[in-house]
């Protein structure tokens, strides 16, 4: 039975070992450590930690892409007891800086120069800081592998691991934010093994299977899922970027991985790109393919006609889409946003079976997740909440969730925590959701994020963007209005998929920002929106927009790591347009 997260590792060593347990790319070639290197190589970690003199409760810092080294790392301090601070690799100088002081880091693992550059430019104002190591090897600075050339005493590791209880603290994931200093997340060991146990029959495991890796594992959502593929016994291949993704999967032929909605998104825009391309019977074919795929409905039999074209589909235009992702797929898992249903319905359609799940940091992070189990998919939702939770809707309309996945709070902030965890031990999650037939979970939108016009409108924000962004003209949206006579919208075009408009309509521009203010460009998105408007009321449509010629970025403080919309930053840098909308 597990009882830590060290004990996903031991488990898979003692009941179903792997040869290829973690593999990754080393110039050029696919390399794999079995369960029992990997076990061995991670213990003589664990010893090398001990003699920096590191004990349980210490704090340890690892900020890398996703690769073996990352779950080395991991293993080897949660056996002691220490706690793994996972960080992104591609946050501010200042945030490091803030999130090293306020955890305490002892010793910060780091995969390449270019974090390691960030973190000696910090490095005089974060005086807990003992020890910096590096992944890769780099000249003049400390690798990790150094650790590893200790002596093992087993002895001390097995009595470390059996010292560790369930409650005790494993991990402080600081939440990316969209406002203010990112907030320490506690989560135990029992938060996170609880949650790999109420997820497991979520997903079709196998012990024969591979998964792929690139979600970056600093985020909840990919770490949890790692932990559930190890327990089970399911290979993790590490991606090389999301750059080589088309090629790593067609290498490594998955059986399943987790994924984010706007890479289904491109995935899906890609797919129709090439088929609009197409000319003749071709063309005809990939649409009626398509259009059958977009009806698709898990819950309702099509009946013979329908489901005999579909077979006919996937035989002739869907079975290409599988072979694109390696051919092995048997579900993905999506996570981070909300999934278009038109996704969900045309993936799951041609044999990709696309499960939609919700949670958040605090909730370690599953709450609910659709599955392939009779009756555990309804698209649009986030399928059935797991069955070790108990989650309610409050009478604002608010997602409360209560059991052992729900975090022990957060880092130096017992004011936030309670703002957060009520007396009964609800965490309120901010979002907003109705249970459909009192089993499905929807979510329709953030409590925070819904807003007033001026006529007294409520506006759902996050519900409209979803559906802007099924337009191939548009990357980015944001709904704004709050207290004004109605909603607007910042948009910002998918520049590729525009400048191969332009290309067709013979339209001349130099730069983003000269095109964003061409006259055909906005009438042809006033023509877009008219036509995604019809699915809102009157007092909800668009019917004012400003197209923005700068990329929303991460760098540039728009959106979060995980591509969430920063709308506090968005609204001041576009304080001239919001203007030019309304006054």
């Amino acid at each position: 039975m597990l009882k830590t997260l060290s004990d996903c590792y031991y488990y898979q060593l003692e009941n179903k070992p792997k040869k290829d347990a973690f593999t990754q790319k080393e110039n050029g070639k696919w390399v794999s450590l079995s369960s029992e290197e990997f076990i061995n190589k991670a213990r003589k970690y664990s010893a090398g930690l001990i003699n920096l003199g590191l004990k349980k409760g210490d704090r340890v810092a690892v900020i890398s892409n996703n690769r073996t080294e990352w779950h080395l790392t991991d293993l080897a301090v949660q056996q002691l007891g220490i706690i793994n601070v996972p960080l992104y690799p591609n946050i501010t100088e200042a945030d490091y800086e803030y999130i090293l002081n306020d955890s305490g880091a002892k010793v910060v693992f780091v995969s390449d120069e270019e974090i390691l550059a960030k973190i000696l430019n910090i490095r005089g104002n974060v005086p807990a800081l003992e020890h910096t190591y590096s992944f890769n090897a780099i000249s003049g600075q400390k690798n990790y592998a150094e650790l590893l050339m200790q002596e093992v005493d087993e002895g001390a590791i097995d009595s470390a691991r059996k010292e560790i209880n369930a409650d005790d603290v494993a991990t402080l994931i600081y939440t990316s934010g969209t406002t203010g200093n990112p907030k320490g997340v506690m989560l135990t060991h029992n938060n996170l093994v609880s949650n790999v146990l109420g997820s497991e029959d979520r997903l079709p495991l196998g012990d024969d299977q591979r998964s792929m890796s690139f979600l970056p594992l600093c985020h909840v959502f990919e770490r949890m899922i790692d932990y559930l593929y190890i327990y089970r016994s399911v290979s993790i291949y590490y991606a090389e970027s999301i750059d080589k993704l088309v090629d790593n999967l067609k290498e490594v032929k998955p059986h399943m991985f987790g994924t984010v909605p706007r890479l289904l998104e491109k995935v899906y825009d890609t797919i129709v790109a090439k088929g609009t391309a197409l000319t003749g019977m071709k063309k005809k074919l990939f649409f009626w393919a398509l259009e059958l795929g977009l009806k698709y409905d898990p819950l309702i039999d099509g009946g013979a006609m329908y489901n005999f074209k579909l077979k006919i589909a996937n035989k002739l235009i869907f079975s290409k889409w599988r072979e694109a992702l390696g051919g092995n797929v048997v579900a993905l898992v999506s996570g981070g946003a909300a999934l278009q249903p038109r996704l969900a319905r045309v993936f799951t359609a041609a044999r990709i079976p696309v499960l939609e799940g919700y949670g958040l940091t605090e909730t370690s992070p599953v709450i609910g997740v659709n599955s392939l189990l009779p009756g555990g998919s309804m698209i649009g939702t986030v399928g059935k909440p797991l069955s070790n939770l108990d989650v309610k809707i409050a009478a604002d309309g608010e997602i409360i969730v209560k059991g052992p996945s729900i975090m022990k709070g957060y880092y130096n902030q017992p004011e936030l925590t309670k703002e957060v965890i009520d007396d009964e031990g609800y965490f309120h999650t901010g979002d907003i959701g109705e249970l459909i037939d009192g089993k499905y979970l929807k979510i329709t939108d953030r409590k925070k994020e819904i807003f007033k016009t001026s006529g007294g409108k409520y506006i759902a924000p996050q519900v409209m963007e979803n559906k802007f962004k099924e337009s191939r003209f548009i990357e980015q949206v944001m709904v704004i209005g709050e207290g004004e006579k109605m909603p607007a919208a910042f948009i910002q075009p998918d520049f590729l998929y525009l400048k191969d408009w332009c290309e067709r309509k013979k339209i001349v521009y130099t730069t983003n920002e000269e095109m964003v203010k061409n006259e055909a460009i906005i009438a042809r998105y006033e023509k877009e929106m008219i036509s995604l408007n019809a699915d809102f009321s009157n007092f909800e449509q668009i019917k004012r927009f400003e197209l923005i010629g700068q990329a929303w970025t991460i760098d540039s403080g728009e959106l979060t790591p995980t591509l969430k919309l920063k709308r506090k930053n968005i609204m001041a840098s576009n304080q001239d347009l919001y203007d030019k909308i309304y006054r």
